[in-house]
């Protein structure tokens, strides 16, 4: 079991332990620093929810409980699905399509291992102090992705079009 510093909680632990790989460090440095659009989820509790991936004839959906979305391409929905099982209202996604499946692999990455830093921190627990840490950390994360913002609705762009000065 780890533990660093007595008067941290679980999520500031495992936090620091993760270093660079911190989903919210992600979030803020390498998603919040290109052009971004906002992406608003409708009706998504502030929990841990199930997010899947559905194909249909209609092309490529996130269904999270009973909600579907329709997303534009396979990358965009993997990227959108981390957010949506963390339960956040609104994240930023970037505008441009080509960065959107390195960032997704990172984020899903991340992910992963905070899920197994969270086993590995309370083995030995019963299974609702388990459940309770795994909320604790879930909730810590989707509160400094929302402290850190979703930025504006559309991109701003530069719309003179004269080439010379």
């Amino acid at each position: 079991m780890l533990l660093l510093d007595p008067g941290m909680t679980i999520a500031q632990e495992i936090a620091q332990s993760m270093g660079n790989d911190w989903l919210p460090v992600i979030y803020e440095d390498k998603v919040r620093g290109l052009r971004t659009r906002s992406y608003e989820f409708d009706d998504i509790p502030a929990r841990e929810n199930r997010a899947e991936i559905q194909y249909t004839l209609l092309g490529i959906e996130l269904k999270v409980g009973k909600l579907r979305m329709a997303c534009p391409d396979l990358s965009t929905a993997r990227y959108l699905r981390v957010f949506a099982r963390i339960g956040c209202k609104s994240v930023a996604v970037p505008y441009d399509v080509s960065s959107i499946p390195g960032l997704a692999d990172e984020l899903e990455y991340s992910w992963q291992k905070t899920l197994l830093n969270v086993s590995e921190n309370t083995k030995g627990r019963s299974q609702a102090a388990r459940a309770r840490s795994r909320s604790l950390v879930i909730g810590a994360i989707r509160d400094e992705i929302e402290s850190i913002g979703a930025g504006d609705k559309m991109p701003l762009f530069k719309t003179s079009t004269r080439q010379r000065r």
